[in-house]
């Protein structure tokens, strides 16, 4: 065959693909590897500056408010410290077999800087609660990721972990009575808990503990808790906030929800949507839709679809859209809708939940309703079970909000938490405890008592109790809870 009837690909020079030299292809792509290192270096550049800013401003706020001498009010909520239990100064717990008190004056509670109220002194109770609108607090989980400081008799919502003489349960009671009162703030949680429960938060009335026979996940906790409500009150608007979680900048939190509050009264079911600070793979996230146009609510956009936790790549593409917000599970809603929801989405739990809704005023029957009934009901989360499948049908809502939010899901978001000096390990405890000698990052729990040393590691995690030391990194810190299991099978129940 002759060069001139030869077909052109293959006359092609060697080193060449469809006329481009491989050099200048591989050339190209690595170009294209490069530019989307800077993008990502980019981007974690701007999430770092942005933690930063947040950190100033949170730092700026605790020393003009509470630091300032000349102020004439007390800064925050002037809170009575409970009677039982007492604070301990070197432990997270907060136990009645404390031996020494926290060096605070003890006629005055002095709130957690991640959950401050500094912004709210402003607007005293009666300008800011809401008539109708009731909290519900799910105080459920065992915090296994935060083994062995979190156990099962005493979970994290129980820790005091800002050591502040507050713990998260009573943090979050403090940061939502602003926006109700005490009789229309429930808790539900599990029968090892009740009796610490009503320790910490003595205003809490009687009936308005929910105690759910074991675990069913946040549908069976949320949807008991709006059955009952919404035999007490038909025109009730609940909203749910988890026991457990840390929240700054508290009016930003409170506006937030008094919107949410707002758009649920037109029959909609409304989740706030967190700004996110980083693309953390740690979160679900929401994806926002249109506007909704309600003059009273100008922030509320109607939900598109939630995500479940994305991968690193995924979690940084979110964030670059700004169209998605952290999934942080707090829901607003009028109880007797969520219930409508959940008998056209999940019409077997709603029948259980109704089943024991109207009985709970008789004791002696609802406790033989609850075992008849209780063991049967779905284990399932809010999100899955009427969540997701209302925002396809467009009626759930999204409040986006700004303040800040964790979750305080493992040992590494509780030491961004915590402050610390220059290069060294965040100290949740006696920090006289705790000797370093070339040691950065991480977080030292001494809660034995005991002298803890660290030469030459950094980014450790150490968690020294009486009866149990875990040592990890802040990088495998979600990964805790294999050890739970692990412990579990070994036959070590006992420290579970």
């Amino acid at each position: 065959m002759s060069a001139q009837t030869m077909p052109s690909a293959a006359r092609q020079p060697a080193g060449q693909a469809n006329g481009v030299p491989v050099e200048l292809m591989f050339k190209q792509i690595m170009e294209a590897v490069h530019n989307s290192h800077l993008e990502i270096a980019e981007l974690r550049s701007e999430c770092h500056e942005l933690r930063q800013a947040n950190a100033s401003l949170e730092r700026m706020l605790r020393e003009g408010l509470f630091n300032n001498g000349s102020r004439a009010v007390t800064p925050g909520f002037v809170t009575p410290v409970p009677g039982s239990p007492q604070l301990r100064a070197k432990s997270p717990f907060l136990s009645p077999g404390s031996i020494t008190t926290l060096a605070v004056p003890p006629q005055i509670y002095v709130p957690s800087p991640l959950s401050d109220h500094a912004l709210t002194n402003a607007f005293p109770f009666g300008i800011r609660e809401i008539p109708g609108f009731y909290v519900v607090i799910p105080a459920g989980g065992a915090g296994t990721r935060l083994w062995p400081l979190s156990r099962e008799e005493h979970p994290k919502f129980l820790l005091d972990l800002t050591l502040k003489g507050r713990s998260l349960i009573q943090a979050t009671w403090d940061r939502l009575l602003p926006l109700t009162s005490a009789a229309r703030t429930t808790i539900v949680a599990g029968p090892a808990h009740v009796k610490s429960i009503h320790e910490q938060l003595p205003d809490l009335l009687q009936h308005n503990l929910f105690c759910e026979p074991s675990a069913k996940d946040s549908m069976a906790a949320i949807g008991l808790a709006a059955a009952v409500l919404a035999r007490r009150d038909p025109n009730a608007v609940i909203g749910s906030f988890a026991a457990d979680h840390m929240i700054s900048g508290d009016d930003a939190f409170l506006s937030a929800v008094a919107e949410a509050v707002d758009v649920a009264r037109k029959d909609y079911l409304v989740t706030i949507g967190i700004a996110p600070s980083h693309p953390s793979t740690g979160f679900g996230y929401v994806r926002l839709g249109e506007k909704l146009g309600f003059p009273e609510a100008p922030n509320a956009r109607l939900v598109s679809s939630f995500k479940e936790k994305p991968d690193a790549r995924t979690a940084a593409a979110y964030i670059k859209t700004g169209s998605y917000r952290w999934n942080a599970g707090m829901f607003v809603t009028k109880a007797a809708f969520l219930m409508q929801l959940l008998k056209e989405y999940k019409p077997e739990l709603h029948d259980g939940l109704q089943r024991i809704a109207q009985c709970w005023d008789d004791e002696k029957l609802r406790q033989r309703v609850l075992e008849e009934t209780w063991p049967g009901l779905e284990k399932i989360a809010i999100d899955h079970a009427v969540a997701e499948p209302a925002a396809l049908d467009r009626r759930v809502a999204v409040v986006p909000a700004t303040f800040g939010w964790d979750d305080v899901g493992d040992f590494s978001s509780l030491a961004d938490l915590l402050p610390a000096e220059s290069n060294q390990p965040r100290i949740l405890g006696d920090a006289s405890l705790v000797l370093t000698e070339q040691a950065a990052g991480g977080i030292v729990v001494p809660g034995s008592g005991r002298l803890v040393s660290l030469l030459g590691v950094d980014d450790l995690v150490i968690v020294d109790m009486p009866d149990t030391l875990l040592v990890t990194t802040r990088a495998r810190s979600q990964e805790v809870k294999r050890l739970v299991k692990k412990c579990k099978d070994a036959g070590f129940k006992h420290l579970l």
